[in-house]
């Protein structure tokens, strides 16, 4: 009798004792995509990236839930909220467009959950208010690679600029941020154009363009929707200099616009040009390291800028969820909010496009750094110094 009740005493004391233990539930991240539709050539990189993410951070299992909004807003917001509510997700990261970015904010301010956006206008986290102090975004702000372009323009002569641009928070944002740095800088802005990321045919605008004789043109499109505008002006025989946005750095832009896109000038994240970067620049070794996994999954030449802003929303978390951790359990409304308190805090951690330094006022964290300017030649990218 005093054996059977040793036992149970002792089974009564273990029992106590794996109650008192806390339950370690996994990490949930949530992921939104533009892996078909227009933004297919952006988002499909952004994909394969969470392919090579680790499944664990700080001994803590990592599961990613990945959906395709197929580059439309109603679908990421649709989607956002499906991560949200049923697969309880501590994270959202995408979407992969801007226009679907700003969309989804109003879902994960609602949940309180932290979002990281692969999308490009600081629209998306400016300024950081109620709602918009739960979102990150990894891509530089247009601002950046607007001053980068403009100040190109002005070292090459450009006194008078076209604009065409898409119609859309992409396009709109692209020129304010560009007409604000020309304006700065003494160049004119001489024409103002829009088509839709779908569009066919831009014949009427680039006469409009052509017919203001602008010394240089800039295309505020992204992926390979960005193409058009340019093959356009070149089949009219505009021979002025041509300029793009960071939004088309990749190779499929490079393949469907061939010799079309020979000798344009961007704006770019180093991991474009990781390879040709100065040995002490502070972002080559990161990029490098991006780079040699992408490539070893996907094979060599199929990296993209886009890829890389899904590998920086990564390394955020990886740097994030340790400090969150020590507050709280995944799962929680109170993890969610540790884990947005410390990505506001991550400091100094290289990523493939840039520093990150975050902060209250600041959810991109990127500065200088984080861009560098390239020029399209014989179907490559090439470092501009």
């Amino acid at each position: 009798m005093n054996k059977q009740i040793k036992k149970l005493a002792v089974l009564a004391v273990l029992a106590a004792a794996a109650l008192a233990l806390p339950a370690q539930a996994d990490i949930n991240v949530g992921v939104t995509v533009s892996a078909t539709g227009p933004a297919a050539s952006l988002g499909i990189p952004e994909k394969n990236t969470f392919g090579l993410m680790p499944t664990t951070i700080a001994g803590q299992k990592i599961n990613y839930i990945v959906l395709d909004d197929a580059s439309d807003t109603t679908s990421a917001v649709a989607n956002t909220r499906k991560l949200i509510s049923e697969h309880k997700v501590d994270v959202v990261i995408g979407s992969t467009v801007t226009p679907n970015s700003l969309a989804m904010i109003d879902a994960v301010a609602e949940a309180s959950t932290p979002m990281i956006s692969m999308a490009a206008s600081a629209r998306i986290v400016e300024p950081v208010d109620a709602k918009k102090k739960w979102v990150f975004k990894t891509p530089q702000n247009d601002i950046m690679m607007a001053l980068a372009i403009v100040t190109h323009m002005a070292s090459q002569g450009v006194k008078t600029a076209g604009y065409i641009g898409f119609a859309d928070a992409y396009g709109e944002g692209w020129y304010q941020e560009f007409a604000k740095i020309a304006a700065v800088k003494g160049i004119q802005i001489v024409a103002n154009e829009r088509y839709a990321r779908n569009d066919t045919s831009v014949t009427g605008q680039v006469l409009k363009l052509m017919a203001a004789k602008p010394d240089a043109v800039l295309v505020g499109g992204s992926g390979t929707p960005a193409v058009l505008p340019q093959k356009t002006l070149k089949e009219r025989g505009y021979t002025g200099k041509y300029y793009q946005t960071h939004g088309v750095a990749n190779n499929d832009f490079l393949r469907v616009g061939g010799k079309d896109v020979e000798g344009t000038f961007l704006p770019s994240g180093p991991v474009l040009v990781a390879a040709q970067l100065p040995a002490d620049h502070p972002v080559k070794k990161s990029a490098n390291d991006y780079i040699a996994k992408y490539e070893a999954a996907h094979g060599k030449g199929s990296v993209s800028t886009f890829g890389g802003h899904a590998w920086d929303a990564g390394l955020l978390l990886q740097a994030a969820v340790p400090a969150a951790l020590k507050k709280a359990q995944p799962g929680t409304p109170a993890f969610r909010a540790a884990l947005r308190d410390a990505l506001e805090a991550v400091k100094e951690m290289p990523g493939a496009h840039g520093v990150f330094n975050m902060s209250a006022n600041d959810h991109l964290g990127l500065d200088q750094r984080a861009r560098v300017m390239v020029k399209i030649e014989n179907g490559t990218w090439k470092y501009q110094p």
